[in-house]
Formats: C-alpha cells, sequence, structure tokens
C-alpha cells in the first residue's frame, strides 16, 4: 500500500493533465467566438447581397420603363449605386469566407461574381439606352409639334375654299382633303414606326411617308392656279414645310431605338441573368445556412 507521500505524487500528474484539459478547452473557446462571429457576418452580407442585387435589378427596370427622363435618369443613378455596394460587399464576403476556409462557398461566390460581371455588362448598356429615351421623345414631337403643325396646315387650307371662285369651290374642297389625308396618312404611320424594331419595316413606313407628303405638295400646287395668291396658302405651305421638320427629326430619333432596344435586352438576355445570379446567391445561402458552431465556455 502507498504512503500518502506516494498517493500525492501519483494525484500530481492527474491534476495537471486536469487543468491542460481545462486550457485547451478554454483556447477553443476563444477561438470559436471569432469564428462564430465570421460566420454570422457572412451570413448576413450573402443575404443583403441577395436583397441589393434584386434592388439594383428593380431599378434598371424602372429606368426602362420611366416615362420621363428624370425619372429614369433617378432609376438609372440608383441602380449604379447598389450595384456599387454590391461589389463592395462581395469583396467583403471573399475576406470572410477565405479566413474561414470554406471552399465550397467561395466556389459559389466565384459563381456569383462571374455571372454578375456579364450582368454589370449588359446592364450598363441597358441603362445607357433608357436615358437617352429616343422612342419616349419622339412620341412626344408625335403628340405634340407634329401634330399643332399638321392642326396648322389643315386650317390655312380650309380657309381658301370661300375665297375660290364659285365655280372652282368644289375642287378646291376636294384638293384640300387630299392634302390633308395624306398629311393624316404620315401622323398615322408615326406611332407604328417609333414602336418598329426591324429596319426593314421602318424603311418601308418611312416610304410610304415620303410618298404621303409628295401627294400633299402635289395637291398645293394645284391649288395654286384655283385660289387667288394670298397668306392662306403660303401659310399652308409653311406648315407643311414645318411638318415636314418635325417629322424628319422624329424619324431620326425613333431610328435610334434605345427605349425598344432596351426593352427588349430587359426581357431577354437581362431576365436570364438576372435568374442564374439569383440562384448563385441562394446557393450561397444555404451553404452558409449548414454551418453551425457551438463556442465552448
Amino acid at each position: 500500500m502507498c504512503s500518502p507521500q506516494a498517493r500525492g505524487c501519483r494525484k500530481r500528474p492527474t491534476f495537471a493533465v486536469a487543468c491542460l484539459g481545462a486550457f485547451v478547452l478554454a483556447a477553443a473557446g476563444c477561438r470559436s467566438a471569432p469564428v462564430l462571429t465570421q460566420l454570422v457576418e457572412a451570413r448576413r452580407l450573402a443575404a443583403d447581397l441577395r436583397l441589393q442585387f434584386n434592388k439594383a435589378a428593380d431599378a434598371s427596370n424602372r429606368a426602362v420603363m420611366a416615362d420621363t427622363d428624370e425619372a429614369s435618369g433617378a432609376a438609372a443613378r440608383e441602380a449604379e449605386e447598389v450595384t456599387r455596394t454590391i461589389q463592395r460587399d462581395t469583396q467583403t464576403l471573399e475576406t470572410i469566407l477565405r479566413d474561414l476556409a470554406y471552399a465550397d462557398e467561395i466556389r459559389l461566390l466565384n459563381d456569383f461574381n462571374s455571372r454578375f460581371g456579364e450582368y454589370r455588362t449588359l446592364d450598363r448598356t441597358i441603362l445607357d439606352l433608357a436615358v437617352e429615351n429616343t422612342n419616349l421623345k419622339a412620341q412626344r414631337l408625335s403628340f405634340g409639334p407634329a401634330r399643332e403643325a399638321a392642326n396648322a396646315f389643315r386650317e390655312s387650307l380650309e380657309a381658301l375654299a370661300p375665297v375660290a371662285a364659285s365655280m372652282d369651290a368644289w375642287r378646291v374642297r376636294a384638293i384640300v382633303a387630299t392634302a390633308v389625308a395624306n398629311v393624316r396618312e404620315i401622323q398615322v404611320l408615326q406611332a407604328p414606326h417609333i414602336a418598329q424594331s426591324d429596319d426593314a419595316e421602318m424603311s418601308r413606313l418611312e416610304a410610304q411617308m415620303a410618298a404621303a407628303e409628295t401627294a400633299a405638295r402635289q395637291a398645293l400646287d394645284a391649288l395654286k392656279g384655283l385660289v387667288p395668291p394670298g397668306p392662306g396658302l403660303n401659310a399652308a405651305t409653311a406648315a407643311l414645310d414645318r411638318f415636314k421638320a418635325i417629322n424628319t427629326e422624329l424619324l431620326g430619333l425613333s431610328r435610334l431605338n434605345s427605349d425598344v432596344r432596351s426593352l427588349a435586352l430587359s426581357l431577354g438576355r437581362k431576365r436570364t441573368l438576372t435568374a442564374a445570379c439569383d440562384d448563385s446567391l441562394r446557393a450561397l445561402q444555404e451553404a452558409l445556412a449548414k454551418h453551425n458552431f457551438t463556442a465552448t465556455r
């Protein structure tokens, strides 16, 4: 049987091992705390990235659909600002994931970055087109100055019948009606031209407009021999010249087709890229949610 001294000698190593174990556990707990904090922050960033990305996509869509230059520009600036936030947060998240040595999550974030890079390039094109608003501006010309010039043309011509000789009054009215109808035809063709995306179809519409304008000018020439010279015919000619100038500007804006092109891109390739980016972020969130950490005290 061991002496008390001997038994004490055996107890001391046991006590030392216990102390060492407690120290190891405490150290493990100290290491767990910052890792847990990083995991929580990674989850927060991943969730916020998904929220910010969808916010940016929505702002871009609003820029495309806006009906004023101010609204379109404001939405485009919002989309760009949120995009910068996304870029900054992805860099922060990547640093945390590398500290945690989360290989799968890093791969998912890289997938998002790759898709987001393609998305950003396309969205930049869409936003540049959206803020030009060329189709919207063409539409405003059609509904505003072009219509006013066409109405002035009609009013000037309708004032000619009373001053014509009685025997020529019916012919004057018929020619006036023909001239006005040709200008109205041009007006009717403006809307489909503004909405059209096919160059060949726009060329066909422009040919119809040119033919209608020629017919209107021929009608004016025919009136010169039926009504006495005066301000009425001159006013009609000036109104037609003004209408032609406005229509030429309108067709130039319509040809640029910024609104039609931005909408087509938004409803096409952008929708696919938006879904792909969102899928990457959702997968990243789900992967981070699988990590469980319990700190040791």
